[in-house]
């Protein structure tokens, strides 16, 4: 989409973002070269990963943009207590990810860098999400039936183990879904204004 004669570019591989975006009815185009390692100093504050890991996505953007261009880059953090809960490297890890926010309290924070040729603006929005007690049993149907590998803290909010296990959330759904929409098109116009 051109707004005010800009192009967005979406820096990610997430099929939840690029849905998301599309919602809002904004045309774009997918980028997601880059060069950025995504690690972080143990010292760092969590809170602030999320926001680290956007701004570097944004800043190892593989090309120069062009002048009518708008990089988008995030990145979203399950934050359970003390431990950034990433994406599952196996079964087993989805399943201890999912014990660990079963009956609790957790924080998924996105960050978002918007970026062109002359500045730059990143921005990050908390929600907390509610988990009831999981069994075991629905762990593993959700586990082997969803294989939520490629979600941070395991789990999908729009997909079953939502419908089913979520009590409640403070803040934005679709930031949990990956994407603050709402929060995103407001900093947009503001970006490009």
């Amino acid at each position: 989409m051109y707004i005010k004669r800009k192009k967005i570019v979406l820096a990610s591989n997430s099929p939840r973002r690029r849905e998301l975006m599309e919602a809002l009815g904004l045309d774009f185009i997918v980028d997601t070269g880059t060069s950025f390692i995504e690690e972080y100093a143990p010292d760092t504050p969590h809170l602030e990963v999320p926001s680290l890991m956007s701004r570097g996505k944004s800043l190892g953007f593989h090309r120069e943009l062009e002048d009518d261009e708008i990089l988008v880059t995030s990145d979203t953090m399950v934050l359970c207590g003390s431990e950034i809960l990433g994406k599952p490297t196996d079964r087993d890890d989805a399943v201890r990810m999912l014990w660990l926010l079963s009956g609790r309290e957790h924080q998924v924070i996105t960050a978002v860098t918007l970026r062109d040729k002359t500045h730059e603006k990143t921005f990050s929005v908390t929600s907390n999400v509610y988990f009831k007690d999981l069994s075991q049993n629905e762990i593993d149907y959700y586990i082997d039936t969803y294989k939520p590998f490629d979600k941070a803290g395991a789990y999908g909010i729009q997909e079953w183990i939502g419908y089913i296990g979520i009590t409640g959330i403070e803040g934005s759904f679709y930031n949990v879904m990956g994407f603050p929409t709402q929060r995103f098109y407001d900093e947009l116009l503001d970006f490009i204004s």
